[in-house]
């Protein structure tokens, strides 16, 4: 105790006598041990000892609403003590064993600590099983909330406000008898759904707004005792349950800055509600929505309100440009719907059957489980249904002869499942309709025929190999001899890219494109390029040059050149990796690759110009370039179009990659300055689920997450990281790295982060040139807080991309294609086609001959984007 009155500024008088137990604000028991120390609301400043819990007796600490400063002292092994009370005072640190051992605790606070180091909630706060409050607000508490509540029966009161923390609500949650929650404001926010709430019948309050929430409200009926709950600025989606409007206690509701859908919700009189301005209910005031657009909701509902379905299914008619969705002639009904290939899980709805005016029904090739709904088999209009490729179980409804239903690869389909996902029982084929029987018989034909075809085929091709015409590699392309007897290669049939071993000297490997045949010879390239002359350069990289060209037409394309000698293995192996994923993805934010072009050891790729260049030379060259510097407007826009890019690779192209190599270099911008990312030489194709793949180490050193550059393992959350990064590069204009800053400032993302410990600093880090007004300095700390999350150590706590697009997208304009097929228009290459007409004047089968096509052709994608223009500086990972 004298330590103590040694170490603490203003205490009372009296602290200077030699028994402790007559200080004031001690209390002792009757052997003079220490039971209580209470020095609340008494100006007290100074510092704790370190061996404060010697002090075995102590119930009661209480030094709320003071000055103390310094490290918190170990509180371990105090078993007797009771009650903590830290409010409102300045220390700094919270040792990692504060709570071991406090096998008594039942009440603690310590809020508004907000020059704590950073910690995170210790596993051993479960020995505390008697706590009843625990409150932690504003004390730069971070990472994931232990998973601990089912060791608590009495607990309470949780509260823990205004920190980093992230990750799920725990499960344990469930199980606990709280009745008090708030975890609103975190800093970059918890994550995932709020189902937990519904099971915790003993809820009085719950405050999650200011989090990243995710989606439906759940079922409340059994909170029976809830009346306040805001659940404001998140991301939750889905219909307003009536279990929320029902419940007989509420009086304080907040639901605003979310993406809620359906009805307009109606609460009882009396209530203080609080809907905002952007959820999309299907009409503006209290009503029911319209019966069509209600039952598509509660399908999307069944599937989980997946985004696409969600950012696009608003308003009360389906049939004014809802996504999948078609209507009749009179746009009155919806007559087919189409979520095929959509990557949807969840379960088939039997809202279906409310379209009565259905005619086709698609919803194959997703991961949809459970049964085929009976509804199904009952709707008159109904024509088509595909639900091939799923993972459904159950017994087959048995579906009228008129019916063409497609039921292919789903193994459980006619089989009840167990709890745990095994079949219980085989239904017999009885159960299967005439449509079904029909189908499986048209499959066997189909298949049979193939089989003739490919031994046909085989049998042909193998007696013009004997006569010296047709060489036919295993890969499905062929080699044709030219007139000049050189050997050539062109497309056959295939799948996916392949390679063809030609018997020509100067080429011993060429990949081609899926999609069309269009060539041209290296001789083009170089009259578009000048010769490839140095007033056509657009940048220089580890593995060549890039030059701009110029087609007769107009069109502007930039060309790729480099010497597959000096490329190596390495070089090689982008330089594939690259025709191989541009050839399978097509985006507005991600460069169009055009084609390429072998000639002797030379490797071309030709790809769509985008004028304005790189990012990188935008934050940090603007000056010298003599151009102005983005305006905050452009580089949110930027932000969101790369979120997208990199959503698209991620999760919504057909096969998942990862990039790799992420940064503001690789990122190029339109003259509109609307961006798209470039150089997809490092790509990995992305795992399934949370596994990782294992890689060499690539990249660029300031974009590498720490977790791929210790173990070399990647997932998208990689990608993640860099892109927190580049949205770090864009509010400050600073460089990932920086050599020329101090140490503690040259690496971006460490430095940044501390400062978004304090949000007050980010005004300081804002890049000089913006100079924001009010609101734009609220939208920039909105995206701080956004970089700052992507940039999370833990690769758990990052978000995934289509989070980034759901924050950014309310900053800036929507996008609204001119049309539906926008997306899907081949122009680039019906132009590039165009223009080499000129070349290519004669029959197909006769214009491409000589040494000039057989050992450099150029094989254009009709599948890939627009054309608009690029540049690259396509750096190797060593140049970098």
């Amino acid at each position: 105790m004298k330590k103590l009155s040694a170490s603490l500024t203003l205490i009372p008088p009296d602290w200077n006598g030699n028994d402790p137990c007559l200080w004031s604000g001690i209390k002792c028991d009757n052997s003079k041990r220490v039971t209580s120390i209470s020095l609340a609301f008494k100006g007290v400043s100074g510092t704790l000892p370190s061996d404060l819990n010697q002090l075995s007796q102590l119930r009661i600490l209480a030094l709320q609403n003071n000055r103390i400063s310094g490290p918190l002292p170990t509180l371990a092994n105090l078993a007797n003590l009771e009650e903590i009370y830290l409010d409102n005072n300045n220390f700094t640190s919270i040792p990692s064993t504060f709570f071991t051992g406090l096998t008594n605790l039942q009440k603690m606070t310590m809020n508004q600590n907000a020059n704590l180091a950073p910690w995170t909630i210790p596993e051993d706060l479960k020995d505390s099983s008697s706590l009843v409050y625990f409150y932690a607000s504003n004390t730069n508490a971070m990472g994931v909330i232990p998973d601990i509540f089912g060791s608590f029966p009495n607990l309470e009161s949780l509260r823990l406000s205004y920190n980093n923390l992230t990750g799920p609500l725990p499960k344990s949650f469930a199980g606990s008898g709280l009745q008090s929650i708030w975890l609103n404001n975190q800093l970059f926010g918890l994550s995932g759904s709020i189902d937990v709430i519904g099971t915790m019948n003993q809820l009085t309050q719950v405050w999650l707004h200011g989090n990243a929430f995710t989606g439906p409200i759940p079922d409340l009926s059994k909170c029976t005792s809830l009346f306040d709950i805001q659940l404001r600025a998140n991301q939750l989606i889905g219909v307003i349950p009536n279990s929320l409007m029902s419940l007989p206690q509420l009086a304080n509701v907040s639901l605003a800055n979310n993406k809620f859908q359906g009805a307009y919700p109606t609460f009882r009189s009396g209530i203080q509600v609080n809907l905002g301005t952007t959820n999309t209910f299907c009409v503006p005031n209290p009503g029911p929505c319209a019966p069509e657009v209600t039952a598509l909701l509660d399908v999307a509902g069944n599937l989980g309100y997946p985004l696409n379905l969600q950012n696009s299914w608003e308003g009360n008619d389906p049939c004014q440009g809802w996504n999948f969705i078609t209507c009749d002639a009179q746009k009155k009904n919806v007559i087919a719907v189409n979520l095929a290939k959509q990557h949807f899980s969840g379960k088939i709805s039997s809202a279906f059957g409310n379209l009565t005016s259905l005619k086709s029904l698609l919803l194959n090739d997703n991961n949809l489980s459970g049964p085929i709904p009976t509804i199904l088999s009952k709707m008159n209009q109904l024509q088509t249904l595909d639900v091939s490729n799923n993972n459904l179980s159950g017994q087959i409804p048995d579906f009228p002869a008129g019916l063409k239903v497609t039921m292919t690869g789903n193994k459980y389909l006619g089989k009840d499942l167990d709890e745990d996902g095994n079949p219980v029982s085989t239904f017999p084929g009885a159960n299967s309709s005439p449509g079904v029987v029909a189908g499986a018989v048209v499959a066997a034909v189909i298949f049979l025929a193939v089989v003739a075809f490919v031994i046909y085929r085989c049998y042909t091709m193998k007696r013009k190999q004997k006569i010296g015409l047709v060489t036919l590699p295993q890969n499905g392309f062929r080699q044709e001899t030219g007139k000049n007897g050189s050997v050539g290669a062109s497309f056959g049939y295939g799948g996916s890219l392949r390679d063809l071993r030609s018997q020509s000297s100067n080429i011993s490997e060429v990949q081609f494109f899926d999609g069309g045949n269009v060539a041209i010879s290296i001789e083009v390239l170089r009259e578009v390029t000048n010769n490839f002359g140095e007033e056509n350069i657009l940048g220089r990289g580890g593995f060549g040059v890039v030059y701009k060209g110029v087609l007769h037409d107009g069109t502007q394309i930039a060309v790729k050149r480099m010497e597959s000698a000096g490329m190596g293995t390495k070089g090689m192996n982008e330089f594939q990796s690259e025709i191989a994923v541009l050839t399978k993805v097509r985006h507005r934010h991600l460069v169009g690759l055009l084609g390429f072009c072998i000639n002797g050891n030379e490797r071309l790729l030709v790809y769509e110009f985008m004028p304005q260049g790189t990012l990188a030379e935008h934050l940090y060259e603007w000056n010298e370039l003599g151009c102005p510097p983005l305006t905050w407007v452009q580089r949110v826009a930027i932000a969101l179009d790369v979120a997208r890019g990199v959503e698209y690779l991620h999760s919504l192209a057909q096969q998942s990659f990862i990039h790799r190599d992420l940064k503001s270099t690789n990122i190029l911008l339109g003259d509109d300055m609307r961006a798209k990312v470039a150089d997809f030489g490092l790509v990995k194709n992305a795992p399934d689920g949370k596994y990782s793949v294992e890689t060499r180490l690539a990249g660029t050193f300031g974009y590498l997450a720490p977790e791929y550059a210790a173990t070399g393992r990647v997932t998208t959350k990689v990608d993640v990281y860099a892109y927190g990064v580049v949205v770090m590069e864009l509010i400050t204009g600073r460089k990932a790295l920086d050599d020329t800053m101090p140490d503690e400032k040259s690496h971006l993302v460490t430095w940044f982060r501390r400062i978004l410990i304090n949000m007050d600093n980010i005004r300081k880090a804002i890049d000089p040139s913006l100079d924001p007004d009010d609101e734009t300095f609220r939208n920039i700390c909105k995206v701080a807080e956004l970089a700052g999350h992507c940039t999370a150590r833990d690769p758990s706590q990052r978000p995934d991309m289509g989070h980034a697009v759901n924050i950014l997208a309310p900053l800036v304009e929507q996008w609204k294609p001119s049309s539906h097929d926008e997306g899907d228009d081949y122009g680039s290459h019906l132009s590039l086609a165009r223009s080499l007409e000129r070349w290519n004047d004669e029959d197909s089968s006769s214009r491409i001959v000589g040494d000039s096509f057989y050992n450099s052709s150029l094989i254009v994608n009709p599948g890939s984007t627009k054309a608009s223009g690029f540049t690259d500086t396509f750096n190797s990972a060593e140049a970098r």
